[in-house]
């Protein structure tokens, strides 16, 4: 699954959506007490962000409706507008980042599309490909870079240290439990680096083949600028 772009079912279903009819569902919903006048739409295709906000009304209206006591119905049904106004704003803000996204990809776009490897070592590397034009009219030109990070190894010593030690295979589940989430973290700041570059106008020409990725002073660790490889 990507993580930086839309997917394109997702791109369709946001694009057929009307705003104004999804907000006089929304309003039929509160006035029911139920879901169900917004399932018609299937706005859970418009991507787990927006389904997120639909799941949080569909509970809102759910407590409302059980709801007895008046001050009880009244903090629900202020809790139900609410999860409503936020499933609004959500469907509003995919709107925006999709026709933003429609308007990149005529100049770029960057594949976010990326395996793990089966296993993992504390020599991570996440590889990017991507494609750029200057113009509508100019042809496209394709380019990579493949992003690299040693994982600090040494122990933190400021963690509680168990009782007994674990098992070799748990262990070894553990590591390799941190060294994915820290080669999540990577792939995230990758793309992001990318996207942000060739967004800001960068030419993909300057892009390097290969960056290490530069670990914080402190922690030894990823952060936020670790993978802008045009500041390095």
């Amino acid at each position: 699954m990507g993580t930086l772009n839309l997917t394109k079912d997702e791109m369709a279903a946001i694009k057929a959506i009307d705003e104004e009819t999804v907000r006089a569902l929304i309003d039929k919903c509160l006035q029911e007490q139920r879901i169900y006048p917004l399932r018609t739409l299937q706005l859970e295709r418009c991507g787990d962000f927006v389904a997120a906000r639909q799941r949080e009304f569909d509970k809102a209206l759910s407590d409302l409706g059980e709801a007895k006591a008046p001050k009880k119905v009244a903090d629900m049904e202020q809790r139900a507008r609410r999860a409503g106004s936020n499933l609004d704003s959500a469907i509003h803000q995919m709107m925006h980042r999709a026709k933003a996204e429609e308007e990149e990809r005529q100049l770029f776009f960057v594949d976010d599309l990326i395996m793990p490897p089966h296993r993992f070592d504390e020599h991570l590397s996440v590889y990017v490909s991507y494609r750029w034009r200057k113009a509508v009219d100019d042809a496209w030109a394709h380019g990579s870079i493949t992003f690299t990070h040693e994982v600090e190894t040494r122990p933190d010593y400021l963690i509680p240290q168990p009782k007994r030690k674990p098992s070799a295979a748990k262990q070894e589940q553990e590591r390799q439990d941190k060294l994915w989430r820290e080669w999540e973290y990577l792939k995230m700041l990758a793309l992001g680096s990318v996207k942000e570059f060739l967004k800001g106008g960068g030419n993909g020409t300057n892009i390097p083949k290969t960056f290490n990725a530069v670990a914080d002073s402190y922690s030894r660790g990823l952060n936020n600028h670790s993978a802008r490889f045009w500041s390095s």
